[in-house]
This record gives structure tokens, C-alpha cells and sequence, in this order.
């Protein structure tokens, strides 16, 4: 009798490179492929609208990609402890491989890891979405980096250990009873608002490294004028990656590879931005709180403003009277993503102009971006806060007038998403005054230092 093996995909919806699929092909036995939408089980965060308008379409092109092949993608929803055994039971798998997870989520992954061995089910997990596991990058003492650059100099000194993983050819698929994916009502229906989405956006593992070449091939070499959002300069992976259509190893690999001369500073920059989300997904690790809680405690005491909600509508809005910030939102709600830049300076508009809690715009991210995830939404915001793990301080505070001149000096970015400002029709004053709440919020800044606490 078979023994089935079930591989539990989650952040990893690609075939190449994707070391649990790879060890139950090399397994031998027949292959049940899973995802599971759990929105339900302890520590889960459910998935923000623009994130699921992205997984409807990147399950569809997996479940493509695996027929092309032999096999089928199996789709369950609820809750992880019960629905694998119950997978399990059905298939009479004798073995589930998943790729790790690094938040709260690891702890169900723990406990489903125990009671299914407990029931004579072989259980391995691999490392598939990040460079380096957090748990081996570590300071002399032994403990979590607070700080990047020595954070990301450590990995370089570890290095990269392996190449990245062919796509199987074929696969011995076993039957399972499976959700219909529009049954999951993934999509906006009424009002459709994801138009704009689907003009910018392809996903897919085959889309993902389409990007990567014309990124490689084309772009690269205008990677140093990445901050202006007027300039195609960046790569456009970050979606693609929240999804684990492609693996940092295999975008590691593309930019040390075949790179024009000219190009490899340029590629060692991108790396670093590599690092950077390896970085975030560290401090996730040891602080799994980390969209709910400040990682530096002392802004808990912080002051926030009781800002008037509808301020914080016209900045979800777009509708501040600043143009960057304008712009910023604009971009966001109609693709589903933001030039980085211009998220900086979004950011601190909302956190020091407006002196609104960091949470409120993770929150309003968290539901807007395509590419939001449960560490680099929430460790940037901190960043930009001042309350996170190698944060700017809190009275860096982004100038959007300055940030305008100095990296959009030709107004293509701001008129392409504001386009009044060209028919005078757009506010003539910000919805606040940009010197005196820069001065507000570094007086909140100093009242909580007067109450004791330290932003170090």
C-alpha cells in the first residue's frame, strides 16, 4: 500500500526551488499538494484585501503550472491543527513536508510537527524563503542583531550555502476532494476596486522571473537612481516574493551570476535590500509581537494625537494637500503598491505630521498592499516610527515638500497621480501646517523622554 506524501505550501506558491515539493518527489511515493487558507488558528492574521486578490490569481497559475506536470493543487480551508490530520486521514499520506514559517505562526507549526510523528507520520520541514534561518545569525553573545549593517555583514560571512532547486518535471499526483477556488471569494465583486490592479500586476512563478530577467537585464543599471519614483530604477519582486513565487536564493543567484560589469555595484545595492527583508524577518522571529507591540518599549508611552478621523481618512485618501503624500496614496489604492520612497515619506507624514500611532497606517497598508507581510509591513512602519529594530531616530522627520524637489525635481511622479495640480484645481494649504506639527512631534518626542523613558 502507497504511502502518499502531502506537501503543505504556504508563502511558497512556486515549483522551482522549493526544497518540501523537491524532497516529496525524491521521496518516490505519490504527491498530495496543499494549500490551506487558515485565517482562523491562534496567531494567524487574516490576509489583508489586496493580498487575497493576489493569492486568487498566484493559486490559479500554481495550479496550472502542477497540471502541466501531472499533478493538481488540493485547496482546504480552516484551521491548520485540524484540517492536515484530516488531509492526512483521507490520503493515508505516510509523510507531510512543509517550508518553515518564522512568526507566530511556528508554533502551530511545532505542534502539528509533534502530534503528527506522535501518530507514525513522517514530518521534515525545510528552509525555502530566506537566505539564512534567523536562529544562525547571531551576535558574539549569541543573541538577535538589533542593528543591520552588522546583522547583514555576519550573513555575508556565513555566506550562501546552496544553489537553488530545479522544477520538477513530473509528478505522481494523489487524489484529494478540493475546495473551488472561487468558492473562497477571494475577489472584490461589488465595487470592483481592483481595476488598477490588474493593469499592474501579473502574478505567477513564471510572471516572477520574467520580472527578474527584464529586472536583471534592463533595469539594473538604473538601480542608483532607485529613489526617484519617476524612474523605472526598482526591481517590482517584492510581491512575488511575499508569495514565495520566487525564492531570495534564486534572485541571489540571478544577481551574482551573469551581471554586466557595469552593473555590480548596483547588483551588491539590491542585495542589500535582500538583507534588509532578512533582517526584518530576524527581528520577527525573536519579536513574533510585531505589529501589535512597539520593539522599543519606551514608545509605549509615547503621545499620540487624538487626530481627527478625518484626517486619517484624507491621508488613506490622498486627499492632504501635500503631492507626494497625495501621490504616494494614490499609487497605493490604485496597484496595490507604493515606489519605497515615497512609502518613507507617507509614513512619516501620517506618524509625525498628523502624530497618529504607526499602527493605524500598518494597518491601512496591511489591507491595501499586494506585497504586505507579517515582517517587513510592520518592521518598516516601526522603522519609520523610531520604535523599531535599527530605527531612524523619531526626529527624522521626512520633509515631503524637500523629498519632492530632491527626488521628483520634474513633477513626473506627483503628476501622473495628481493630476489637478496641472488645472490649479488641487487644495491650496495642507490639511496641517508642515513646520509647526514637525515641532508638535518633536515635543511629543521630548514628553516622552521627560517621562522617564529612553528610545535606546
Amino acid at each position: 500500500m502507497s504511502s502518499p506524501t502531502v506537501v503543505w505550501l504556504r508563502d511558497d506558491l512556486r515549483l522551482a526551488d522549493n526544497p518540501a515539493l523537491h524532497a516529496a518527489v525524491q521521496r518516490g511515493e505519490s504527491v498530495v499538494v496543499v494549500y490551506l487558507l487558515d485565517e482562523v488558528s491562534p496567531g494567524i492574521r487574516p490576509l489583508g484585501a489586496a493580498v487575497k486578490w493576489w493569492l486568487h490569481y498566484s493559486l490559479s497559475a500554481l495550479a496550472a503550472d502542477l497540471a502541466a506536470i501531472g499533478g493538481s493543487l488540493v485547496l482546504r480551508r480552516g484551521d491548520a491543527a485540524a484540517q492536515i490530520p484530516r488531509i492526512v486521514a483521507e490520503t493515508h499520506a505516510g509523510a507531510v513536508y512543509w517550508n518553515r514559517r518564522y512568526g507566530r505562526a511556528r508554533d502551530i507549526d511545532a505542534g502539528l510537527k509533534g502530534s503528527l510523528r506522535d501518530a507514525g507520520v513522517e514530518v521534515q520541514s525545510f528552509r525555502a524563503n530566506l537566505l539564512f534561518e534567523p536562529w544562525t545569525v547571531t551576535t558574539r553573545e549569541g543573541g538577535p542583531y538589533g542593528v543591520f549593517t552588522p546583522f547583514w555583514k555576519t550573513c555575508l560571512e556565513i555566506g550562501v550555502s546552496r544553489q537553488p532547486l530545479e522544477a520538477p518535471t513530473s509528478i505522481a499526483t494523489h487524489a484529494a476532494a478540493s475546495d473551488d477556488l472561487d468558492s473562497w471569494g477571494l475577489l472584490p465583486t461589488h465595487p470592483d476596486w481592483a481595476g488598477g490592479l490588474r493593469e499592474d500586476n501579473r502574478p505567477g512563478e513564471h510572471n516572477a522571473h520574467e520580472r527578474l530577467e527584464r529586472f536583471a537585464e534592463e533595469v539594473l543599471a538604473n538601480y542608483d537612481a532607485r529613489d526617484q519614483p519617476g524612474v523605472e530604477a526598482t526591481s517590482g519582486l517584492s510581491p512575488h516574493l511575499r508569495f514565495g513565487e520566487l525564492s531570495p536564493l534564486q534572485i541571489w543567484h540571478r544577481m551574482t551570476g551573469a551581471i554586466d560589469a557595469s552593473s555590480r555595484v548596483n547588483a551588491a545595492s539590491f542585495l542589500r535590500e535582500l538583507g534588509w527583508r532578512e533582517f526584518n524577518y530576524s527581528t520577527l522571529y525573536n519579536f513574533p509581537e510585531l505589529h501589535e507591540r512597539n520593539y522599543r518599549p519606551a514608545f509605549d508611552a509615547f503621545p499620540w494625537a487624538d487626530t481627527p478621523e478625518w484626517e486619517i481618512d484624507a491621508w488613506r485618501q490622498g486627499r492632504t494637500g501635500v503631492p507626494l503624500v497625495d501621490a504616494g496614496m494614490r499609487e497605493l489604492w490604485t496597484t496595490g503598491s507604493m515606489h519605497n520612497r515615497v512609502r518613507m515619506v507617507t509614513a512619516s507624514f501620517l506618524i509625525k505630521n498628523l502624530l497618529v500611532d504607526w499602527r493605524v497606517g500598518e494597518a491601512w497598508f496591511w489591507d491595501t498592499l499586494v506585497d504586505a507581510d507579517e515582517a517587513n509591513n510592520p518592521a518598516n512602519w516601526q522603522w519609520v516610527a523610531g520604535s523599531g529594530a535599527d530605527a531612524a531616530p523619531y526626529f527624522r522627520v521626512f520633509n515631503p515638500v524637500l523629498q519632492a524637489k530632491k527626488f521628483d525635481p520634474h513633477g513626473r511622479y506627483i503628476r501622473r497621480w495628481v493630476p489637478e495640480l496641472e488645472a490649479a484645481e488641487y487644495p491650496p494649504e495642507p490639511i496641517v501646517d508642515l513646520a509647526q506639527s514637525r515641532r508638535d512631534a518633536l515635543q511629543a518626542y521630548e514628553t516622552m523622554k521627560a517621562s522617564g523613558q529612553t528610545a535606546d
